[in-house]
């Protein structure tokens, strides 16, 4: 057994000891009160299901096992002469709750290698749909085709006791994640370079052996998409993709089969897409304005006049934070030590100025800030990476490290089917009339 397995094994067996105890105890014990609100409103904020990787808070934002964004990218090892962490080490530390070693994380990036080899027929599958097929649907395809190599999938069939769903799971995901590169860089390649593939590098980590078969040398680039894909590796188990991969694995479907469907979650805009809609409106802004190096008046104006047509901003709002996104921070953080002469970056952070004062004066918004969205495009622009349709995939490589680790703990917990109770606006009105007695006509 490897050393990250086996220590996943050790950590699962003593947590399950202890949720089973909880259970025993506190089973009975109400957590939560839900509301008719929450009912209609996509149930937003009701506790109803465990993610162990991570944890979101509405104050501080998102926590990996405990540690901030800032902490991560202090703690977490790094390439030689690196200035931002390796997502290998955040995997690691969602998987087992612990900062690796350097020695560790050089450990998980060459077994991530030897897994990387992709069959021969996912790139026939991409091949067969049409050029002009968006990015996200030829990831989701091309993790698809992977299927019918499913560890999962092959040793279920043959009888695999239920103490083993957790081994076969580890096993798909790593195979899975190793994968995902290639494959991405793969649909970037064919769709805006006529197919001119550019061959890994074994010599590289994770994510820059990514940067590099996109076709990016840059040692910047690099360095970003070593952030990138850090930051956007989980969100807690909420958000429209991880529950996706939650719901759907917790029907004993395999992690090709998951996380398949989380992607086609992430590629809807309210979820991942948002990024290509944040550059879609700052570049139509900029078309409007005439004008590269808008004013903070001229793009106060332009905002007020998206609201009043009856658009959003896209990149601002959060479902949960209520402070900015600490993952808009650290890319900023990352512009300002590393992007000195980008009139797109200038624009974001003049509209992280504009932007909150006026959505806070409207008193209908909760959180006005910015989230991840609002930034990453001006910084993958600047690296020469201009097919905004392409940037959600880079964000699903990234989204498989968090809710893989997530699957991993649901089938060693034994987590069951998901299954909540609906009701039907009839059954809502005969409850207010029963408990509150709230007549037809007062509902009305």
């Amino acid at each position: 057994m490897d050393p990250l397995k086996q220590q996943f094994y050790e950590k699962s067996q003593i947590l399950g000891k202890e949720v089973k105890e909880l259970l025993k105890e506190h089973g009975n014990k109400k957590v939560d009160d839900v509301l008719l609100d929450q009912v209609y409103g996509g149930m937003r904020d009701i506790t109803s299901m465990i993610w162990e990787p991570s944890l979101l808070d509405a104050e501080e934002g998102i926590r990996f096992r405990g540690y901030s964004i800032p902490e991560l990218r202090e703690k977490l090892p790094r390439a030689p002469n690196g200035t931002e962490p390796l997502p290998e080490g955040l995997f690691w530390l969602m998987l087992v709750g612990e900062i690796p070693t350097k020695e560790q994380v050089k450990w998980l990036t060459e077994n991530w290698m030897r897994r990387a080899n992709v069959p021969e027929h996912v790139f026939r599958a991409i091949d067969a749909l049409p050029a002009d097929t968006h990015p996200m649907t030829l990831l989701s395809m091309g993790v698809m085709a992977m299927q019918n190599t499913s560890v999962f999938a092959q040793r279920y069939n043959t009888g695999m006791n239920k103490g083993e769903y957790w081994d076969a799971t580890y096993e798909d995901a790593m195979n899975l994640i190793a994968r995902l590169p290639r494959i991405a860089a793969y649909i970037y390649r064919r769709v805006y370079f006529n197919g001119e593939q550019v061959l890994p590098d074994i010599s590289l980590d994770w994510g820059a052996n990514f940067a590099h078969m996109l076709g990016f040398p840059d040692e910047g680039f690099k360095e970003y998409m070593r952030l990138f894909l850090t930051i956007h590796a989980d969100h807690e188990g909420g958000n429209a993709s991880a529950h996706t991969t939650h719901l759907v694995g917790s029907t004993l479907s395999d992690p090709y089969l998951s996380f398949s469907a989380a992607l086609n979650a992430l590629a809807g805009p309210l979820h991942g897409l948002a990024n290509q809609e944040v550059i879609r409106w700052i570049q139509k802004m900029v078309e409007t304005l005439g004008t590269t190096k808008p004013t903070r008046e001229q793009i106060s104006e332009y905002v007020k006049s998206t609201l009043a047509s009856g658009r959003v901003i896209p990149g601002y709002g959060h479902a949960v934070l209520r402070k900015p996104d600490p993952r808009f921070m650290a890319q900023r953080q990352f512009a300002e030590d590393n992007v000195q002469d980008s009139d797109l970056v200038k624009i974001v952070w003049k509209i992280f100025d504009v932007v909150p004062p006026i959505l806070s004066s409207l008193g209908k918004v909760k959180n006005p800030w910015p989230n991840v969205d609002a930034h990453s495009g001006a910084l993958l622009i600047h690296y020469g990476m201009k097919e905004y349709n392409y940037y959600t995939v880079i964000f699903g490589v990234s989204r498989a490290l968090g809710v893989l680790a997530a699957q991993c703990w649901s089938r060693a917990l034994g987590l069951p089917l998901e299954r909540p109770k609906s009701v039907t606006t009839e059954w809502v009105k005969e409850f207010l009339a029963k408990e509150y007695n709230v007549t037809p006509a007062e509902n009305a």
